[in-house]
């Protein structure tokens, strides 16, 4: 059973598989808030239920003196050492589950990486206050197997959070939940805030 993350909470990955971890998937979703209908009239000329939210995940991979050496997001798919791929931007988040996945082969991953931070940002610039369910879920691919996941509670004026991030340590992966909120437009915006909870 997926363990459900608090706020800044960190577990450790390795107790969750005996055999290790080798690929996981970090899913991202969020829903557009839903506003009250105005009726007939408001529907006719656009008003009543939410629009589009255009989201962009990304994450940040930053070495042990927590220096960014790479970034995967909607702008670059792959990572450098072609590890870590998204699976692609999603304009709208529309549809349930996940609206966006970042494929992590732990296996791949250069030795000197030893973060892995996972950010939600708003290229168009839409606020939080705008986004309701935003979640992350660590899945086990290899099992298919949802690990852990973290819904974020807090809305607000900002247009990036740092979701979660995943730490190198000599007994495996942990995992904690941020749910910082920050402010850019891209994924490169929020690279000092990124730095800031590892």
């Amino acid at each position: 059973m997926a363990i459900s993350l608090s706020k800044g909470q960190t577990i450790s990955l390795a107790k969750n598989n005996d055999s290790g971890l080798s690929k996981v998937f970090m899913g991202l979703g969020w829903d557009p808030v839903q506003k009250k209908s105005g009726g007939f009239l408001s529907s006719l000329f656009g008003g009543g239920g939410g629009g589009d939210i255009d989201l962009d995940a990304s994450v940040i991979l930053l070495d042990s003196a927590k220096t960014p050496v790479d970034t995967v997001s909607f702008g670059q798919l792959v990572s450098k050492d072609g590890a870590i791929r998204h699976g692609g931007d999603n304009l709208t988040g529309a549809g349930e589950g996940d609206d966006e996945v970042i494929y992590v082969n732990l296996t791949d991953l250069p030795s000197n990486v030893m973060h892995l931070v996972f950010t939600v940002n708003s290229f168009r610039g839409q606020t939080f206050n705008e986004v309701e369910n935003a979640f992350c879920r660590l899945v086990d691919e290899a099992k298919n197997e949802e690990l852990c996941r973290y819904t974020l509670t807090d809305q607000g004026g900002h247009t990036g959070v740092i979701m979660a991030s995943m730490t190198r340590t000599a007994e495996g992966w942990t995992m904690t939940a941020h749910g910082k909120p920050c402010s850019g437009r891209t994924v490169n915006d929020l690279a000092q805030d990124a730095v800031s909870v590892v």
